[in-house]
């Protein structure tokens, strides 16, 4: 182990219980494809894709030369006024994959910035059709959507509310479509659940239709313990929407790039909204990038309002496309093309879900649910303790050799679609051992 030569103490970390870390801190110095290497030198088996995002596998060749390549010709461009090949190549790339009718692509950085971005979109565009009075924005309970003001207004999970509160005046919440009486250990997606999505029918009836502007959903909700859509649910949202005028957005920030089997989930669920945020896998979490991508009608009714010689939506971010990560994304898209990785997931998905669903019966588990490469085990919480053995299982694990994701008392795991089934087993046969052993 080589001495430490940096003071912890002067980083405030994000979403971290900062005092205990740095009692016992966990430091990565090191990654190559499914593994990491922490500072004492253990090999640590990467169950997350580091957090949802490295879909590609960590330090791959290409990707690295590609970033490389791009500080060395051009570090910076100016977005505003100006441009640089790569994000306009970048930009297509992304829209190749996109479902039809989704074919314009605003970069930002991050995912709650690209939540931001669709929510703005979403408002600009009903005032560019004479509308701006459609102006509530409508999310769904135990939904993550970032951490921007407006991604915390629309999402719905209560401990990234409660210090901040709703920031935004007017939103509304769909409630979620967890059921561990109806629907636990589903194999994919639950039977139950449905009729879930008409109370959006309710919610339009409060607020009347005129004045709703968009509804945001995760596909497959992710940081919130792998909430799976019940059969015909996304549809039904899908259909209400277009009933009364509202604009849909998917949140993909997780479950774009592979993580279902398809490019995007709504690909795989075969449920096209008007607006898809993304990040994360967009670079294999290399660079930051995330983005928009947004139909041709609401793209055009934007841009056409406003003259030619006018900014059309007074929004961006200083480095919305920036040349290392444009470049990064170009190497990891392409990658994902040689090697049909969106493939490889879809084929490894049922491996994977028996292998998941083998830990029922360990330990204190009381569900598991999964879809694609990922999959969330809850545990029963200890009494007046909630989180507890979640931290523990994900403490003991890390411990062992796997990274996990935890999430209260829900292990989630999302590994990188170059896993093999071998590694599969290595996850799923560490987690057996932590769950028999946490009290």
């Amino acid at each position: 182990m080589t001495p430490r030569d940096y003071p912890l103490e002067p980083f405030w970390m994000p979403f971290t219980a900062n005092r205990q870390f740095k009692a016992a801190p966990r430091i990565l110095v090191s990654a190559r494809d499914m593994h990491y290497t922490a500072e004492d030198g253990r090999s640590i088996l990467d169950g997350t894709a580091g957090l949802w995002c490295v879909n590609a596998g960590h330090c791959r060749p290409k990707i690295v030369e590609a970033i490389r390549r791009q500080a060395g010709t051009l570090d910076y461009s100016p977005l505003f006024q100006m441009g640089h090949p790569g994000e306009f190549r970048a930009a297509a790339l992304v829209a190749q994959l996109a479902p039809a009718g989704l074919d314009h692509v605003f970069f930002a950085n991050s995912g709650s910035e690209a939540v931001d971005t669709a929510l703005k979109i979403a408002l600009a565009c009903h005032r560019a059709r004479g509308e701006g009075h459609r102006n509530v924005l409508v999310g769904r309970e135990r939904g993550y959507h970032g951490a921007g003001f407006g991604g915390i207004s629309v999402g719905g999970i209560p401990a990234n509310r409660k210090a901040f509160g709703n920031l935004l005046a007017r939103v509304d919440h769909l409630p979620h479509t967890h059921n561990l009486e109806r629907n636990a250990y589903s194999r994919g997606q639950p039977a139950w659940g449905a009729h879930l999505a008409d109370d959006l029918e309710r919610v339009v009836a409060l607020h009347d239709p005129s004045n709703i502007a968009a509804v945001i959903v995760e596909p497959v909700a992710g940081s919130t313990g792998v909430l799976v859509p019940p059969k015909g649910y996304l549809e039904r949202l899908r259909a209400i929407c277009d009933k009364h005028g509202l604009l849909l957005i998917f949140d993909e920030v997780i479950t774009g790039f592979g993580r279902t089997g398809h490019a995007f989930a709504a690909q795989t669920f075969g449920v096209t909204p008007d607006m898809i945020t993304f990040a994360k896998g967009v670079t294999s979490g290399a660079v930051p990038l995330a983005g928009v991508i947004v139909s041709r009608a609401i793209h055009d009714a934007v841009v056409n309002s406003a003259p030619p010689d006018t900014v059309e939506l007074f929004h961006g971010y200083t480095y919305s496309g920036h040349p290392l990560a444009t470049a990064a994304a170009e190497a990891t898209l392409a990658l994902y093309h040689e090697e049909k990785l969106f493939d490889r997931a879809r084929e490894l998905a049922p491996y994977f879900e028996q292998a998941v669903h083998s830990l029922k019966g360990a330990g204190r588990v009381i569900d598991i649910r999964n879809f694609g490469l990922m999959a969330g085990i809850e545990i029963e919480p200890q009494a007046g303790k909630p989180g507890a053995r979640g931290y523990q299982a994900f403490l003991k694990c890390f411990e062992k050799g796997v990274m996990t994701r935890v999430t209260g008392d829900i292990i989630a795991l999302s590994p990188p679609l170059i896993i093999s089934k071998g590694q599969v087993d290595e996850i799923v046969a560490t987690l057996a051992a932590v769950l028999r052993e946490i009290a």
